[in-house]
């Protein structure tokens, strides 16, 4: 059994840090030895969540952020604070010895400029910018291993790239008309009370926000004109589904000048060939939430519309597990020399 590497969670009582801390409760290496929240600081984990009885972590007491004092108990801290609250922090980390994994916004964006413009403040960090190592294993698996501070991509923009990454690469298809339909479950909001996410508010309805400028448009964009070799422009418009967790997103695309279902097919197969978690569904099948719940799969279904000449791609995730905490764990998996499904290869939830 490999060495027990040790594990700071900051920011546990929101729903990436719940789903951190189930998702480490049983991890075979990497132990939960600090856990911190300012608001909840004196009580034990398992008085938070009742779910983690009987397990270790459960018993850790919860204490206010501390750089100094995860720096002692901790080789590696995972950063699930809201956008602007990690940057210091992180930077405070790094320099102390700890590598980093950052849940928020705050180092996904490789310009401090789109950062501003984006996140309407400065980011104190530009430095730690070129440091940072975007965190989606499919595409950057190398870079991760050997990073000390990894930005945990974005929910949608995770469910986006790997359904265009293939085609991208490849030259498949247009770059000047991406049109993303997304929607996201009601837990992608976060755990913040607010009137507009109340079960009444949004069961029995369903309808899109942040439209044009959702905060993800730009890391989209700046993952995807990377992967093509130039620039690409998105449409993006996000929904809010009446369900817990999940994303569904459905893609409208131009294939170039030849390109056929088959070699659009080909080019997932050999993209993914070796890919624990991305799964490229047989023709006629398309994704649905339900199978990925719970999760680190990715589903991906295709279809070529020969009387618009449009290609479809669809893609479900989880968002709280595939979107964020057991993509943080996959990645802090292989900053640490471990392989990346360690621990994170339970089956979806059952319907």
């Amino acid at each position: 059994m490999s060495e027990i590497i040790r594990a700071g969670l900051v920011g546990v009582t929101g729903y990436t840090g719940m789903e951190l801390a189930r998702i480490l409760a049983a991890h075979p290496v990497i132990r939960l030895t600090a856990v911190t929240s300012r608001e909840e600081a004196g009580r034990a984990l398992e008085d938070i969540y009742p779910f983690l009885r009987g397990f270790a972590c459960g018993k850790l007491c919860l204490i206010a952020p501390d750089p100094e004092a995860l720096a002692k108990s901790c080789d590696l801290a995972f950063l699930a604070v809201p956008h602007g609250a990690a940057m210091e922090l992180a930077a405070t980390l790094r320099a102390l010895g700890v590598k980093v994994v950052d849940l928020s916004a705050d180092f996904r964006l490789r310009e401090a400029g789109i950062y501003r413009e984006w996140y309407g403040q400065e980011h104190t960090q530009p430095a730690r910018l070129k440091e940072a190592v975007y965190g989606l294993p499919e595409l950057y698996a190398g870079e991760i291993a050997g990073a000390g501070l990894v930005a945990n991509p974005g929910c949608y923009p995770t469910s986006v790239i790997l359904a265009l990454y293939p085609l991208l690469r490849q030259g498949l298809v247009e770059t000047g008309s991406v049109i993303i339909d997304a929607k996201s479950g009601v837990s992608g909001a976060g755990r913040k009370a607010s009137q507009a996410h109340l079960f009444s508010e949004v069961g029995e309805s369903f309808r899109p926000y942040s439209v044009p400028r959702h905060r993800h448009t730009p890391e989209i964009e700046q993952e995807l004109s990377l992967v093509a070799g130039r620039e690409v422009l998105v449409t993006f418009t996000p929904h809010l589904l009446p369900v817990n967790r999940g994303i569904l997103s459905s893609i409208y695309l131009r294939p170039t000048a030849g390109a056929e279902e088959e070699s659009l097919r080909a080019a997932f197969a050999g993209a993914y060939a070796g890919s624990r978690f991305v799964r490229l569904l047989p023709p006629g099948s398309l994704p649905e939430l339900r199978y990925v719940r719970g999760s680190m799969y990715c589903d991906i279904g295709l279809v070529m519309d020969k009387r618009s000449g449009r290609l479809m791609v669809f893609s479900a995730i989880d968002n709280l597990c595939r979107g964020a905490s057991g993509q943080a764990v996959a990645n802090a998996n292989l900053m640490s020399g471990l392989p990346l499904e360690c621990g994170l290869e339970a089956a979806p939830l059952a319907p």
